[in-house]
């Protein structure tokens, strides 16, 4: 009995240990996805840029806040969408959202068909 309280207490200490990680990982990958995309945007992403943000956006392992911007990326049409803008705002205001994912959402507002080579240099620190 002893044993089995053992085994479940360490399954439960190894999940807490490394949910964190997984999930830092996983916004590590979506940050340098979603900062590609925009280095090398023009005027809307590519349909394989579109997959590959989709699927960021999809992905519950992903941070909410980079979900959004991800979806936001994959919709540009040479500016992020009305409602997509709001939802940056919203980004932006958040005490939760992550640094990067508010940094994203800032440059999101202010796009216009490309990043300027200031943005693009900032962006090329993240990858």
């Amino acid at each position: 009995m002893k044993k089995i309280l053992y085994s479940k207490l360490l399954a439960i200490a190894l999940v807490t240990f490394f949910s964190p990680m997984s999930l830092a990982a996983d916004n590590a990958s979506a940050t340098k996805t979603i900062a590609a995309t925009l280095i090398n945007l023009n005027h809307f992403p590519s349909d394989a840029e579109k997959a590959e943000l989709n699927a960021l956006a999809d992905d519950d392992g992903v941070g909410r806040a980079f979900r959004a911007v991800a979806s936001a990326v994959a919709n540009i049409q040479h500016a992020a969408t009305a409602e997509d803008k709001e939802i940056m705002n919203r980004i932006i205001a958040s005490n939760r959202a992550h640094a990067n994912a508010k940094l994203f959402a800032a440059i999101l507002l202010e796009l216009n068909h490309v990043a300027d080579e200031a943005v693009k240099a900032r962006l090329q620190d993240l990858l």
